[in-house]
């Protein structure tokens, strides 16, 4: 059951959020959109949610591969397809569904499947600088005995995005969840506090550069607190099909198991 913190938390961002008014919508244009408007769109490969829906009647497929070196051992992870589909729907919303994501790694267990995880996003609305949109994200019980969830997870985001000028925005997550570990790992409960802060460079009309770090108050049951960074590169090699590259850095805690990973992928609009 989800904690009533988690649940105050998504309330307090609902409200705050709703504050952000779209009266301006019909005499600014969508930040969301334009020929590059995927560059806005797709989620990954940041750990943050893009402010932006799918626009109604589209569709984006994201996938991605990582190599993960190991915080507790000289072991290494791999970990594909990292596969994402998004379907706009009306009214600014948005639904996505996270497939289960394949794991092979080095020690015992060797491999297994992730969890699937089901979306729902809603854009409040935008003005010259300003985007907000909030999320709720539910991980159903499935996959691997090693890797997968036992329990139902739900996670609600509030995603604030805030563009200086053509070149710079940063993007603002908070969150709260509340999970459960897999089976093999004693399926225990935790909830967790969850900042996330992305800055991004537009180098040109299809080049970003962005830097993020994020984390999470708590990494499982009786743990603390871990955060990360990660940073990279996005492409717009068509209107319609993106590609990335970027790295990933442990700072502190135990984020994710890892030390430092490297990973690539691509989205498209279809």
């Amino acid at each position: 059951m989800v904690s009533k913190q988690v649940w105050k938390l998504f309330l307090a961002l609902t409200i705050l959020n709703g504050i952000a008014s779209n009266a301006s919508a019909d005499t600014i244009d969508n930040p969301c959109g334009g020929p590059n408007a995927l560059l806005n769109i797709i989620d990954r490969p940041t750990a943050a949610d893009s402010a932006c829906v799918v626009p109604f009647k589209k569709a984006v497929l994201e996938a991605g591969y990582q190599y993960q070196q190991f915080t507790h051992s000289a072991g290494h992870e791999q970990n594909f397809p990292e596969a994402e589909f998004r379907l706009g729907l009306p009214a600014n919303n948005e639904f996505s569904v996270l497939l289960p994501n394949y794991i092979h790694q080095s020690m015992t267990p060797h491999s297994g499947f992730a969890a699937t995880t089901v979306a729902i996003k809603h854009e409040i609305g935008y003005t010259e600088h300003w985007l907000a949109a909030v999320e709720a994200l539910f991980t159903l019980p499935s996959g691997s005995a090693a890797f997968g969830s036992d329990g139902l997870g739900t996670t609600f985001n509030g995603v604030v995005s805030y563009t200086f000028n053509p070149q710079f925005n940063l993007t603002f997550m908070l969150g709260g969840s509340s999970e459960t570990q897999s089976s093999s790992n004693g399926g225990q409960r935790f909830s967790s506090i969850n900042p996330d802060v992305v800055f991004t460079y537009s180098a040109t009309e299809k080049l970003d550069l962005f830097a993020e770090i994020y984390g999470q108050s708590k990494t499982g049951p009786g743990q603390g607190s871990g955060f990360n960074f990660d940073g990279g590169i996005i492409y717009l090699l068509l209107p319609s099909f993106a590609i990335d590259l970027e790295i990933g850095q442990r700072i502190s805690g135990n984020l994710g198991g890892f030390d430092h990973y490297i990973g690539t992928g691509m989205a498209v609009m279809f």
